[in-house]
């Protein structure tokens, strides 16, 4: 098997596995507990808050473990809608984000807010000035993406912080495709809350956190115990909490090597594909993407058809986000940066890791070039 679906979910690595097996069976102890054996859980718990936080230069007490990304993106908007009204309830966010932030955004419009979906160009990018300009009186929250699952495309963080932070307005990002992936620092950036998720970092599946800077005000999410400072109530998942804080570290050591490695796969595959495959068009930008993000759409394709056929053969990609997967109709990311509907629909994602070689991505490339010929064919 060639696993190229990195950006769906990662493997969890071996020695994350194994640092968290005892939490299951040796130290079972409710964290909640004062008797010994509880108390070496949320020993546990407080040392693996320190970990997170110390990857972002954030405090402990500003990390809140959750079940993954959707969760926490949710947690963030609804948190800040909530709590904000009193100063306005327009909030910006961009048209390419994960449905997570998406789907978020129009439940709450039902619920009075006003939200403002920005435009990005051909390259997934957002135009800074544009965001800028679309701010209000009453706008409390910025929310864009750190680096976006179908096309790679990293935005501007950095600038889109500042400009929240000059005029005043909460800062969200949803960093799951970019934590542990790309260096980041809440406090240079001026990022106010940040969604993360474990698989896409070799960490265990159903555990994430979200960061919430210390100056906000913040309700519970869900009620019924003390556990997150009052506001996650529910037994602590203290194996996956382990295990994130032991991804987390493995991944800010090793972070740079595999940025390297990563983006040298990822050129070798852009340009293979460019050239021997007709009708090949990158989507994202060339340089400003994911190390190990490549998405193309294919002319005359469909890109199901092409992911089954490849699966036949071992290789497994995908044809953007895992979470619309059987959901009709072109992908909303690439819709938003202008991709003919047509050619949207022959879309297909390969996303790497340190473990995939370049014999690999030879036999992908072979492959793939066969099975396009063959779709297009057979039209």
């Amino acid at each position: 098997m060639i696993y190229l679906d990195n950006a769906a979910t990662t493997r969890t690595a071996p020695e994350v596995v194994e640092v968290m097996l005892p939490y299951f069976s040796e130290y079972y102890g409710n964290a909640g507990s004062i008797y010994g054996l509880g108390s070496q859980s949320k020993k546990a718990v407080i040392k693996a808050r320190e970990t997170i936080a110390g990857t972002l230069g954030a405090q402990a007490n500003e990390i809140y473990f959750t079940s993954g990304g959707t969760e926490s993106d949710n947690w963030a908007l609804k948190a800040v809608y909530e709590f904000c009204q009193d100063k306005g309830r327009h909030i910006i966010t961009s048209k390419i984000e994960h449905h997570a932030v998406l789907h978020t955004c129009k439940y709450l419009e039902q619920r009075g807010a006003k939200i403002t979906y920005l435009d990005v160009d051909e390259d997934g990018l957002i135009d800074p000035q544009q965001l800028e300009r679309a701010i209000r009186p009453d706008t409390i929250l910025i929310s864009v993406m750190y680096a976006n699952n179908e096309i790679g495309t990293i935005e501007p963080i950095g600038r889109i912080g500042e400009i929240a932070s000059e005029h005043g307005i909460l800062f969200h990002t949803d960093a799951v495709q970019a934590y542990g992936h790309l260096p980041i620092e809440v406090g240079k950036m001026h990022i106010d809350l940040l969604s993360a998720s474990a698989h896409k970092f070799n960490g265990p599946k159903g555990i994430g956190f979200l960061y919430v800077n210390s100056k906000l005000r913040m309700g519970s999410l869900i009620h019924g115990g003390q556990q997150e400072r009052g506001r996650r109530a529910g037994t602590e998942n203290v194996p996956g909490i382990v295990g994130i804080a032991a991804a987390a570290q493995r991944a800010a050591l090793s972070m740079d090597k595999k940025a390297v490695e990563e983006s040298r796969m990822r050129d070798y595959l852009i340009r293979r594909m460019e050239e021997e495959i007709p009708g090949a068009r990158l989507t994202g930008h060339r340089t400003m993407r994911l190390p190990g993000h490549v998405s193309f759409c294919f002319e005359g394709i469909q890109g199901e058809s092409a992911l089954i056929m490849l699966d036949m053969q071992g290789i497994c990609a995908s044809s953007g986000s895992a979470c619309t997967t059987g959901h009709p109709g072109p992908s909303h990311v690439l819709m938003a940066a202008g991709v003919p509907e047509e050619l949207a629909r022959g879309s297909l994602r390969f996303t790497l890791s340190e473990e995939n070689t370049m014999e690999e991505l030879d036999i992908v490339v072979e492959s793939l070039a066969e099975i396009v010929e063959k779709l297009r064919f057979m039209r």
